[in-house]
This record gives C-alpha cells, sequence and structure tokens, in this order.
C-alpha cells in the first residue's frame, strides 16, 4: 500500500546521514543516458548487453568480462544480419568454443534475441527507438515486454540489460525489495503483477516528488536501507 511509502525528503534524507552528507550521496548516484544516445545505439550492441546478462546470470560476472573479447569476435560483433543468418548446426559449433562459456541454451539465446531485435528494429525504425519511447512511468511493461518477447530476459536479467546499456530503469535490488516488504508496501512475490505494479507506482510518486531519474532513486532508496552504510 502507497500509505506506507515514505515521502523522497525522507529517504533522501536518511540516505545522506548514511552516506556521510549530501555530497557523499551524490558521488555515488548515476545517471542515465539520453534517449538521444539510445536511439543511435545500433542493434548490434542491444544484442551485446542481453548476451552479456543473459551469460553473467548465475555465474560469476568477471569471467564473462574476461571472456567477453572471444564473445564479440565469435559472434561477428552482434551483427543482426550475420547472427540472423547462422545455423543450427554453426550455433552449437560456436557454442564448444573455448574462446566464449560453453552453453549452448545461452547460446541460442542469441540468434532468437537477435530476431526479437530485427522485428521491432523494423517495426520503429531502429530498435533503440522502440528503447528510448518507452514511457518511465511503465518501465516493467517494458520489462514484461522483453521476458515476452525475448529469450532468457525475464527476472533481472532484462532490468539489468538496461541498466547497462543506459534505459532509466529501477532495480529490484535485495534492499530495494526489502524497503517495500518490510513497510509492507508490497506483500508476497516482488515480481508478481500485482507487485511490479504496486512498486512502478511508487517510483512514479517518488519521480513526481522530486524529479529525479529512476536510477537514482533506486540507488537512493536502496542506500536508505539495509547493510551498507558509509
Amino acid at each position: 500500500m502507497l500509505d506506507y511509502l515514505e515521502d523522497f525528503d525522507a529517504i533522501y534524507a536518511r540516505a545522506s546521514e548514511r552516506k556521510g552528507g549530501a555530497n557523499g550521496l551524490k558521488a555515488l548516484l548515476g545517471a542515465p543516458a539520453s534517449k538521444e544516445a539510445l536511439s543511435a545505439l545500433g542493434d548490434d550492441r542491444y544484442l551485446a548487453a542481453f548476451t552479456k546478462k543473459i551469460f553473467q546470470s548465475g555465474f560469476v560476472w568477471k569471467v564473462v568480462e574476461n571472456k567477453w573479447p572471444g564473445f564479440e569476435e565469435t559472434f561477428f560483433g552482434f551483427d543482426i544480419d550475420k547472427v540472423l543468418m547462422m545455423p543450427d548446426d554453426m550455433l552449437e559449433r560456436k557454442a564448444s568454443d573455448p574462446a566464449i562459456i560453453r552453453n549452448f541454451r545461452k547460446v541460442k539465446t542469441i540468434r532468437d534475441n537477435a530476431l526479437m531485435i530485427r522485428e521491432l528494429s523494423q517495426k520503429h525504425g531502429g530498435f533503440g527507438h522502440f528503447i528510448a519511447d518507452w514511457p518511465s512511468e511503465d518501465i516493467v511493461g517494458l520489462w514484461a515486454e522483453l521476458k515476452k518477447r525475448g529469450q532468457r530476459l525475464g527476472g533481472n536479467t532484462g532490468p539489468f540489460a538496461l541498466r547497462a546499456l543506459g534505459k532509466d530503469t529501477f532495480l529490484l535490488t535485495q534492499d530495494v525489495i526489502g524497503y517495500f516488504s518490510q513497510r509492507e508496501i508490497i506483500s508476497g512475490s516482488a515480481i508478481s503483477k500485482r507487485s511490479l505494479k504496486t512498486i512502478q507506482q511508487a517510483f512514479n510518486r517518488l519521480q513526481q516528488q522530486s524529479d529525479w531519474s529512476l536510477q537514482a532513486l533506486s540507488q537512493l532508496l536502496a542506500f536508505s536501507v539495509g547493510d551498507n552504510h558509509r
């Protein structure tokens, strides 16, 4: 229930106190990319970002980072046309390449997600336009669209990929979920449709009070609770 949601000023004051004052807090907050930057980003970079987060899911992120040049080379820089031309047997061979992390089920998502990107790119004049134009007041709707149309982009994978790309989004981290659960703003699973709708409404209210980005508000909320004192 949003009745239990604190005002922005109260959350800001507590986070500032925990992070060494306003300047200390400000230094920790990130900012999303502009709509122009998201629109200009090539379709290949969206596929690369989705792929990286899919492989990082449930795995050591540093290992994926170290292997990433191999991914870029193996999958033609994630060129959409070239990826979509890959037959099943080529995908299977590439999935056994030691230059990447050998996981055939995840490798198969590269071509599937390339197809999603191609379809939406053709419809919107570029996949970047589709992402950039999606309204922040319904960011959970974008999460749902990626989960529905893509492969392995549900849970936190899609949102984390969007954050890495610069799309303004909040994240359901342990601290953020903890805030909403402990204050009984949500109950049960944080990723149920009901909870996601309530969390979106909460961030919309905080954004109206502050004019901050969803990214900054998400970080602010996390810094205001949990075991993350300065």
